[in-house]
C-alpha cells in the first residue's frame, strides 16, 4: 500500500477543507476509486478512536485529526527503508573518518547486503550536490565540502517535511535527537523577528523559518566540531556586520553555542538574502547602497517589457528598486544553490494565474539577461512583488458601486451610511442614498442595493441589511460583492466564447498521449492547420512549460507561448480520462491557448477567469462527464458560467 500516495490525499484534503469525491481524488492521484477507499481505511486506522478523514454521500473531507494522522505518518516512517536511507546519510555526515559497513548494518539490523543497497541508494541521493561517496574496504564516507553538506542536511530537513509546513520536530529528528529543541527555536525566532524590527527590517516570514532550519544545522555541526572557515577574501558590508553580531549574540543566548566568523558570514547573508528588505521608513539611497547597478538596469528593462506585454502598471521607481534587491539576493542564492521554499505558490498560481504569468515572464527574462534559472517557489516570491505592487495601485475603478436603501426616521441612514463606509470603504462606494418607504427600485442602476427593506422583488443586487450595521450584514454585502464582480468577469468570458474555440480544435483523446510536449503538440495540429499559430509558437509553448507548469488549478492545465504571436487568440481544448500527469499534478483539461499580439485585452479575461471556472471541482466533473464534442463543450462552459 502506497503511503507517500495516502499522506498525498490527505494533505489534498487538508487543502481544500472540503468535501471531494472519491473519483476526484482518484483522478488527482492516477489510482482507481477503489484504491481511495482502501487509502481512507489505512489513514483512518493511524488515529484510532478518532477521525483523519471523514465520509458521506458528497465523497470525503479532512477530519478533526487530520494533523495527528499526518504526524502518525512521519513517526511510522521509522524503520522503512526511507528511514533507513536518512539514518544513513546522517551517519555518514556526522563522522569525518568515515563508517563501518558491517557495523552500521549490525546496529541498524540489517544484513551487509542490504546495507550495501543502500548505500547503492545514498550514491543516487548525491547526485547533483557536490558530494561523492567513497569507499575503501569497509569504510564509506562522503567527500564534499561543508556547505555542501550543509546543503544535503537542509534538503533531508525538506524532505520529512513535505507533507505540511515547517515543523521543528521533523529537523529535530534529521540533525538527530541531541540536537536544539523545538521551544528553543521558538524563542530564537521571536527575539531574531523582534531584534530585526527595531534595525528596521521588514522580516519574510517564510523566509525565517528556513533560516532558522540553517542556524539549526549550523549549532549542530559546530558542535560536532565541523564549523565553516572564514573566506577573508571580501569586505563585509555595515548590514552584514550588524546581523553577523546580532546572530552571535542570540546564538550564545539560545543555543550556548560559539560560532565562528565563517558560520556568522555564512548566516548573516542568508538572513540578508531570505528574511529581510529595507523598511518603508529606509531611504532610498540606503536601499541601493549594496545594488548592483547595471543589475538594476537589468531588471528596469524587463520590468518595462513585461509592463508593456502585459498591460500591467509595474513600471514604477519603488518597485523596480524593490525587486532589483529581491533579485540581487536571488542570483546569490542561485550561486550557492539554497533556494527558497514558498508556502504560497499553488494558492498563488491558482488564484491569482495573471500575476504568477508575469512573473513567469519576468523570471524568464531573467534567464535570458543574466542566467538567473528559477524554481516555482522563487517565481511565486516575484508574483508577490507583482501583486503587492498591484494592489497598492489599484485604482478606485475596481469599486463596485451601491445605493442605500433606508426610510427616513432620524438619522439612521446617516448611522448606516458612515457603518457602511467604514467597514467596506475600500471595496464598496455609496454613491446614493434613498430615504423613501416606496423607493423607484427600477430607477436604482448602482452595482448592489444595501437595503433595510424588502424589495418588491428579490434581486441578486439587493442586499438586505439592518439599520444598525452588524458583523452579519458585513458578510452578507462580502458576499453579494463577490457575486456581483465574479459574475462580471465570468460574463466577459461567456461573451466572447464563440471566437475564441475554432472548428474542430477539441479532442477527447489526450488520456493515452505519453507526456506534456506530446499533449502540446497534439493541441496544437488544429491551430496549426487553420493558421492561427505556427511551429515555433509550439516549440515557445513547449519552452514556456519548462519555466513553471501551466497546472494552474488541480484540474487544468493552460500551455502557452509567453509571446503573443499568433494571428488570433484561439484555444484548443482536450479532455484527459483518466487523469493526464502534469507537472507535479494530474490534470483532465487541457486548454492549449494562443495569442495574439493584437488582441491583448482579451488576455486577462481569457486567462483569469478560464482558471477561475475550472478550479471548481463540480464544474469541472460536469464538463469532462458531458463534452463528446467542442459544442457540447461550449454548452456545458456555458451552462457553468451562468450558474
Amino acid at each position: 500500500m502506497s503511503r507517500p500516495r495516502q499522506d498525498r490525499m490527505l494533505s489534498l484534503l487538508v487543502r481544500e477543507g472540503e468535501w471531494v469525491t472519491a473519483s476526484t481524488l482518484a483522478d488527482a492521484l492516477g489510482v482507481t476509486p477503489r484504491s481511495i477507499r482502501t487509502y481512507v481505511t489505512a489513514i483512518n486506522a493511524r488515529v484510532p478512536g478518532g477521525s483523519a478523514i471523514e465520509s458521506g454521500p458528497s465523497g470525503y473531507r479532512a477530519g478533526a485529526d487530520a494533523a495527528v494522522a499526518l504526524r502518525a505518518s512521519a513517526a511510522a516512517d521509522a524503520g522503512t527503508p526511507r528511514d533507513r536511507l536518512y539514518t544513513l546519510v546522517r551517519a555518514l555526515l556526522g563522522s569525518a573518518d568515515g563508517i563501518d559497513v558491517f557495523e552500521t548494518a549490525d546496529r541498524l539490523h540489517v544484513s551487509p547486503a542490504t546495507l550495501e543497497a543502500d548505500l547503492g541508494r545514498v550514491r543516487s541521493l548525491l547526485g547533483g550536490t557536490g558530494i561523492t561517496l567513497e569507499r575503501q574496504a569497509s569504510t564509506a564516507r562522503l567527500r564534499g565540502t561543508e556547505v555542501a553538506q550543509r546543503r544535503l542536511l537542509s534538503t533531508l530537513a525538506h524532505d520529512e517535511m513535505e507533507a505540511g509546513a515547517f515543523d521543528f520536530d521533523a529537523l529535530r529528528r534529521t540533525l538527530g535527537g541531541t540536537s536544539v529543541g523545538a521551544k528553543v527555536l521558538g524563542q530564537f525566532k521571536v527575539d531574531l523577528v523582534a531584534r530585526l524590527g527595531e534595525l528596521g527590517y521588514y522580516v519574510n516570514e517564510f523566509g525565517i523559518v528556513d533560516v532558522l532550519m540553517h542556524i539549526a544545522i549550523a549549532a549542530d555541526r559546530v558542535s560536532q566540531g565541523r564549523a565553516l572557515e572564514a573566506s577573508g577574501t571580501e569586505t563585509a558590508t555595515e548590514d552584514r556586520r550588524t546581523i553577523a553580531g546580532l546572530l552571535d549574540e542570540l546564538v550564545r543566548e539560545h543555543l550556548d553555542v560559539v560560532l565562528g566568523q565563517g558560520d556568522l558570514d555564512h548566516l548573516a547573508v542568508l538572513v540578508l538574502t531570505r528574511v529581510v528588505a529595507p523598511g518603508a521608513a529606509a531611504p532610498r539611497e540606503r536601499a541601493r547602497e549594496n545594488l548592483d547597478p547595471e543589475l538594476e538596469q537589468v531588471v528596469r528593462d524587463v520590468v518595462e517589457s513585461a509592463a508593456s506585454e502585459f498591460l500591467v502598471d509595474i513600471a514604477h521607481e519603488d518597485f523596480i528598486l524593490r525587486l532589483s534587491l529581491h533579485v540581487q539576493n536571488l542570483r546569490q542564492r542561485a550561486d550557492a544553490q539554497a533556494w527558497s521554499r514558498n508556502p504560497l505558490t499553488r494558492s498563488l498560481k491558482t488564484s491569482y494565474p495573471m500575476i504568477f504569468e508575469v512573473a513567469v515572464y519576468i523570471a524568464g527574462r531573467l534567464d535570458e539577461r543574466v542566467g538567473l534559472s528559477l524554481l516555482d517557489d522563487e517565481i511565486a516570491y516575484i508574483a508577490m512583488h507583482v501583486g503587492g505592487h498591484l494592489e497598492r495601485t489599484r485604482s478606485r475603478e475596481q469599486l463596485l458601486t451601491a445605493t442605500i436603501v433606508c426610510p427616513g426616521y432620524y438619522e439612521l441612514h446617516e448611522l448606516l451610511r458612515s457603518s457602511v463606509d467604514r467597514s467596506l470603504g475600500r471595496s464598496i462606494e455609496v454613491v446614493g442614498v434613498d430615504t423613501r418607504a416606496d423607493p423607484q427600485w427600477d430607477d436604482i442602476h448602482t452595482d448592489l442595493i444595501l437595503s433595510t427593506i424588502d424589495p418588491p422583488t428579490p434581486s441578486d443586487r439587493v442586499i438586505r441589511v439592518q439599520p444598525f450595521f452588524t458583523d452579519a450584514d458585513l458578510e452578507r454585502v462580502q458576499s453579494g460583492a463577490s457575486r456581483v464582480r465574479r459574475g462580471r468577469r465570468l460574463a466577459r468570458l461567456r461573451a466572447e466564447l464563440a471566437r475564441y474555440f475554432p472548428a474542430g480544435a477539441f479532442t477527447r483523446d489526450l488520456g493515452g498521449v505519453a507526456d506534456q510536449e506530446e499533449a502540446i503538440r497534439r493541441l496544437a495540429e488544429p491551430l496549426t492547420a487553420q493558421n492561427v499559430i505556427d511551429d515555433e509558437y509550439i516549440e515557445r509553448a513547449i519552452h514556456r512549460e519548462q519555466l513553471s507548469s501551466t497546472a494552474f488549478t488541480d484540474a487544468l492545465a493552460m500551455p502557452h507561448a509567453i509571446e503573443m504571436t499568433a494571428t488570433r487568440t484561439a484555444i484548443s481544448i482536450g479532455i484527459a480520462d483518466p487523469s493526464l500527469g502534469w507537472g507535479d499534478a494530474r490534470v483532465q483539461v487541457v486548454a492549449l491557448v494562443a495569442f495574439s499580439e493584437s488582441d491583448r485585452a482579451a488576455f486577462q479575461t481569457v486567462f483569469e477567469q478560464f482558471v477561475e471556472v475550472f478550479s471548481e471541482r463540480e464544474s469541472v466533473q460536469r464538463i469532462v462527464r458531458r463534452a463528446a464534442d467542442l459544442p457540447s463543450f461550449l454548452d456545458e462552459l456555458t451552462a457553468v458560467i451562468d450558474g
